[in-house]
């Protein structure tokens, strides 16, 4: 195309990628001839891609905690892939509500999304000087299960050898470690060196060397090594928790409706369960699992029943 402009002459080529397929030459060649043509389209000045490229070369971003920053990145890639080009000033609250309501079942997945639009939006306005209006994120960055998350009962825990061998190593990982799904799942061989393993505590964005417990240094030892973690995608990667946790609904869709309350967090409350049990103070347990006060606290109750209501039970025999 060629044209005059303030009296001098201007040029634009556009080029087809045919890929040799004469169908898709001819096409191409109309969509260009129509201005339809993916080079001719005006791109968005306040676009959520535009957005997202400025937050993460911003310096503040980068002062986040890794795995924070990875937790964002995940979101941020899926919104470029479906909203990448499009005008973030006319999201809706309606939209992100719905798209919240496709994963009423995935709370962690869901608060998230909610999140990281939320913190886009801000960013936008304060720091971009965007034209924004109301954030339609704004109050659903909450987004959480109804309750809290229910540690594993005896016969979901003996039911674990019909598991994927993924689910299986990463049941074993969070329940004995006490870390997040995500810091098990991820985890390298190496962290385990004999009577002691390092841990992660994601928030803090540290490693911290932790006693490593008996059946945990059986299990792993009996595992084949085929890379440098425990649940490997090739010699050097880790398998996402993504792919862990589609496989983990999977085998619980198998085990019946009565499997649907219990998720892979739960084993981390399990955790606190079977250290209150075993006799271990709550500073024991935190040390452990690196979890909060009230956290322990609440489940420390449950543990304190349990073990209450068998001693009960056994005197009446």
């Amino acid at each position: 195309m060629t044209w005059t402009e303030a009296g001098k002459q201007r040029s634009k080529e556009i080029t087809l990628d045919w890929k040799g397929d004469p169908k898709e030459l001819d096409r191409l060649y109309w969509l260009a001839q129509g201005g339809k043509h993916e080079a001719q389209k005006t791109r968005e000045r306040y676009s959520w891609r535009a957005c997202i490229e400025a937050w993460r070369v911003d310096p503040q971003s980068a002062k986040l905690a890794l795995s924070t920053r990875k937790q964002y990145r995940r979101v941020m890639d899926v919104i470029m892939e479906k909203n990448g080009d499009k005008d973030m000033r006319r999201t809706t609250r309606q939209a992100v509500k719905a798209a919240l309501a496709k994963w009423s079942d995935m709370p962690r997945k869901a608060s998230r999304y909610a999140q990281t639009i939320s913190l886009l939006w801000n960013f936008a306005a304060r720091e971009l000087d965007w034209p924004m209006g109301p954030n339609p994120a704004a109050g659903l960055g909450a987004h959480r299960a109804a309750n809290p998350y229910k540690p594993w009962p005896a016969w979901m825990i003996a039911k674990l050898g019909t598991a994927p061998e993924s689910v299986r190593v990463a049941a074993n990982l969070i329940r004995y470690t006490g870390q997040r799904p995500t810091a098990a799942i991820t985890m390298r061989r190496d962290q385990i060196d004999g009577d002691w393993m390092t841990v992660v505590d994601e928030k803090g964005g540290q490693e911290l060397e932790v006693y490593c417990p008996a059946p945990l240094r059986s299990f792993a030892t009996g595992l084949t090594p085929r890379g440098a973690h425990f649940i490997p995608r090739n010699l050097t990667q880790p398998v996402g928790y993504d792919a862990v946790e589609r496989a983990f609904r999977a085998w619980r869709k198998s085990l019946g409706d009565k499997a649907l309350p219990y998720s892979l967090h739960g084993l981390r409350k399990l955790a606190i369960i079977e250290l209150a049990e075993a006799g271990a103070s709550d500073a024991e347990i935190q040390a452990v699992t690196g979890q909060s006060a009230p956290i322990v606290a609440y489940y420390r109750v449950k543990a304190s029943r349990r073990r209450l209501s068998k001693a009960a039970q056994e005197r009446r025999t």
